[in-house]
């Protein structure tokens, strides 16, 4: 075995070894319980980022435990074709090569999509395969795959044959950069400087001016009314009048409606229905005509006037300038206020009145609302209950078309007259015209649609696969929080709706990554990390330990390199124990069930306390609690078993207190300690596991595919535990006290334990004074010590208590150095400081008459202590 731990020297490896052998494919009709965790689809867009390397970590530990523990495990691998983000930036590189999509065509321009889609997909698959993802690659989707698709257009003439989806002309979100209607959720509200502009509106018939206020005066050129509140008695004297509309002349009736604020500006509110959500709301209420003055593009339309083909953005200063020119313009004050931007465009939204597709969703809403209350669908952390309840009691029908050519083309078509026939396909939406001149709806599926879908549609819906049959529901889905509502709350309603089952039972909503201050990674902040090059750098295992160990309920993920080099220091530990450990045990080999019958109090504490890791790593990954789970692997692997119990062998295979079976303990406890460890560091396990003598018991070709080790109550002793960590306490305090008093490390020293008289006064004590003298061969050996005895610590011995046992440490008479004759002198005089504050507050009559009866003991018994440690000092000094 290689002296030097070098990750990259195995684990692709063994990641080529799980996916030849089939490791991770699964059998629907095994009749093993079945386990199913669904990848979220990452976009085909480029590179995974540490977000995916998070939510990638956690899947893969849970599914590599459920198969371990004899589930027929499976994690479902695939991408989505992110409809408006692929195709953006194929624009974008179409665009520099001098070429745009309308020139290439619909169906050229698919062809280069589709191109884009090979190439990024197996980008994505091999950087997840880097991290060692344990997916069933043989079943890997994407969503404009041909049964996904068959899946979209069934669920489409679904929902519109139950009246659910709608075609109609309403307000939308329109993103001028992407030439499409967006979600509300795909809108990013920004607060924004900008300005309030106070325009002056003339009273037709009057010389009476009104003043209205806007954030936006280009679209003035659009307003068919001005509005009041009914209540304003301000206006009461306008009320059946008009005004004249600046620079245009269009008369503008003035209506009253409740919805104006009184309070913004004057209480009088421009109505421009075109360009405004709630304006759009009032003109139809109040059957007002709607202009459009900004086109698809973010330019003016012809209805604009003069300021036709004018940017929006130039237009709006434009317009001020004219109005300004006109004596109209009353005064312009800087305002804050809140502004909705296009996530994936990045520019603030132009509200337009459109012909979109809607869906009516809630129905849907209120089952996957109840399904939480219920318990049906547990959300982790619970404190997300409320925001989903907030967002789907409060949901709108959502707009599911897309002005695209990239992704799923709506299957509706129309005839001459203009009339709509929705079909699974253009034979049957003929066979409903009787006619094949029919033109189909050019708009494509919002991406969240079929993404809602993919719970089930991955595993063949509608048809009743067996992969539907044994998998479905799922059983947990991990994603972050930023996705709950564009995408879990989706799958949730589509599930119920459509299978009458809840998608999946359990939501573990991660935090974000970000750097180790704390700030959210962003290239422009040049703090963005790489989970490929962090691959390189650490090792995979390292990367996903400190992912896994960091991942605490409800909070973002500080991810700091230097604690990920401790993570791989602690891969480095656990390659040099098992090194060593392979190195001594001779001819024993991992025992499946050992026994504790004759084996000595070492090797049954370390049998204990794996008992107990092996209870609460289980019970921790069980409430996904991956970071306590962490620490208990840690802390068991590097302290309890390397720091400790390797330690603690190393006399008996030296042959210094040769004890029974150390040997088959040692690996027994390594076999079980790497399957428990598995799940998280694949790789490093899989790598050490394969080389333990005898582990071919255990399972003949993987530890992917071994047994997850359960707690084995039989292995339990709490009594040899507390005697044991009395021992590894008095290993300690002589260790330090050889440290303090600079006894060199091969010098021998005698250590007297000072056994009660009497020990049925003190049981406790009196029985871990017995269980050291048990060990005293052992102890010999920890401590380079000539012997341990029984008896009253001689005069000048330092003497300490350790779990109720008075000790003393006898070293042998050397002249000291002046080095450490100072260092006594300075602890002598601390120590002459303490049993003076101690005194002072044992002679306090207020502290004694107030103070606990414990207290002062403890104050009591301290002081002795330092008395005792004084004596020693002095003694050693050869003062009083």
């Amino acid at each position: 075995m290689d002296k030097r731990f070098e990750p990259s020297s195995y684990e692709g490896r063994w990641q080529r070894f799980w996916a030849e052998q089939g490791c991770f494919e699964v059998d629907p009709t095994s009749g093993r319980p079945a386990y199913c965790i669904m990848i979220p689809p990452p976009n085909v867009t480029g590179k995974l980022h540490m977000g995916h390397a998070l939510q990638s970590t956690l899947q893969d530990l849970l599914t590599r435990w459920m198969r371990m523990k004899g589930c027929e495990a499976l994690w479902l691998p695939g991408t989505d074709h992110a409809g408006i983000a692929t195709q953006l930036m194929v624009e974008r590189q179409l665009a520099e090569e001098g070429h745009s999509r309308e020139e290439m065509g619909r169906e050229k321009f698919l062809e280069r999509m589709w191109s884009w889609k090979e190439q990024y997909q197996n980008n994505i698959q091999s950087q997840l395969q880097i991290l060692g993802a344990s997916c069933d690659w043989s079943r890997e989707r994407f969503t404009l795959d041909e049964g996904l698709s068959q899946a979209v257009q069934e669920a489409f003439v679904r929902l519109w044959k139950e009246g659910l989806i709608t075609r109609g002309e309403y307000m939308v979100n329109w993103s001028p950069v992407l030439g499409t209607a967006v979600s509300d959720l795909e809108v990013e509200m920004r607060t924004v400087e900008g300005k309030l502009y106070h325009l002056a509106y003339p009273i037709e018939g009057s010389e009476e001016r009104i003043v209205v206020a806007t954030t936006r005066p280009e679209t003035m050129l659009g307003d068919t009314a001005v509005a009041m509140h009914p209540g304003d008695e301000r206006y009461t004297h306008l009320k059946g009048k008009a005004a004249v509309l600046p620079l245009v002349g269009r008369r503008l009736p003035l209506i009253e409606d409740e919805a104006v604020d009184r309070e913004f500006g004057t209480g009088l509110v421009k109505i421009t229905p075109a360009h405004d959500p709630n304006d759009f709301e009032m003109g139809r209420r109040h059957d007002l005509p709607s202009v459009q003055v900004i086109g698809r593009r973010g330019r003016m339309t012809e209805e604009a006037g003069t300021f036709a083909g004018l940017d929006r953005f130039e237009a709006r200063e434009r317009v001020v300038a004219a109005l300004d020119e006109a004596g109209l313009l009353v005064k312009v004050e800087r305002h804050t206020h809140n502004v909705g931007h296009s996530q994936r465009g990045d520019e603030p939204i132009e509200p337009l009145v459109s012909t979109q597709w809607f869906l009516d969703v809630a129905g849907m809403a209120g089952r996957a609302l109840e399904a939480v209350e219920e318990g049906d669908i547990e959300l982790v952390p619970a404190t997300w209950e409320k925001t989903w309840r907030h967002w789907l009691e409060n949901i709108r029908p959502w707009c599911i078309s897309r002005q695209l050519w990239w992704g799923h083309q709506i299957p509706a078509w129309y005839d001459a007259d203009g009339r709509c026939y929705v079909a699974a396909s253009r034979a049957e939406a003929e066979a409903q015209a009787g006619t094949a001149e029919l033109n189909r709806d050019p708009d494509v599926l919002d991406t969240w649609f079929s993404s809602g879908l993919w719970p089930f549609s991955t595993l063949g819906w509608p048809e009743e696969t067996d992969d539907l049959k044994a998998f479905y529901p799922t059983d947990v889905l991990v994603t972050g929080f930023d996705i709950l509502f564009f995408w879990v709350a989706r799958m949730a309603m589509f599930g119920l709706h459509f299978t009458d089952e809840v998608p999946f039972r359990r939501v573990h909503l991660t935090g974000l990554v970000r750097d180790a201050e704390g700030v959210k990674m962003s290239k422009t902040k040049g703090n963005v990390l790489d989970p490929a090059d962090l691959v390189e750098d650490y090792g995979a295992d390292a990367l996903r330990f400190t992912l896994a160990i960091l991942d605490t309920p409800g909070n973002d993920i500080p991810m700091d390199l230097e604690r990920m080099a401790g993570y791989r220091a602690f891969g480095n530990k656990i390659w040099n124990a098992t090194r060593f450990a392979l190195s001594r045990v001779g001819d024993a080999q991992v025992q499946e069930d050992l026994s504790t019958d004759g084996l000595a109090p070492p090797e049954r504490w370390i049998l204990s306390r794996l008992h107990r890791a092996a209870e609460e790593v289980n019970e921790k990954l069980e409430i996904f609690r991956f970071d306590e789970a962490c620490n208990r692997l840690y802390h068991f692997f590097w302290g309890e078993l390397c720091d400790w119990y390797i330690e603690l062998a190393k006399p008996s295979f030296f042959g210094d207190a040769v004890r029974p079976r150390v040997g088959e303990v040692l690996l027994t406890v390594l076999d079980r300690s790497l399957r428990l460890l598995h799940p998280v560091m694949p790789h490093l396990t899989e790598e050490l596991w394969q080389r333990l003598p005898g582990r071919q018991a255990i399972h003949p070709l993987s530890i992917a595919l071994a047994p997850f080790p359960e707690a084995r109550g039989n292995w339990r002793s709490d009594e040899v535990e507390a005697r044991m960590e009395g021992l590894m306490e008095l290993v300690t305090r002589v260790r330090a006290l050889r440290a303090e008093l600079n006894v060199p490390p091969k010098e021998k020293v005698r250590l007297v334990l000072d056994l009660p008289e009497d020990p049925a006064g003190d049981r406790d004590s009196a029985a871990q004074g017995a269980f050291l003298m048990q060990q005293e061969a052992l102890l010999e050996s920890l401590l380079r010590a000539e012997s341990v005895e029984a008896g009253e610590p001689p005069e000048g011995a330092v003497t300490d208590r350790i779990a109720g046992v008075r000790f003393g440490l006898v070293i042998p008479e050397r002249e000291l150095g002046e080095d450490e004759r100072q260092r006594l002198a300075q602890e002598l005089a601390k120590i002459d400081g303490e049993i003076a504050n101690a005194e002072k507050r044992l002679s306090n009559e207020g502290f004694l008459a107030k103070a606990p009866p414990a207290v002062v003991e403890g104050s009591r018994q301290r002081l002795r202590e330092l008395g005792a440690r004084r004596a020693q000092v002095a003694a050693t000094l050869g003062v009083d």
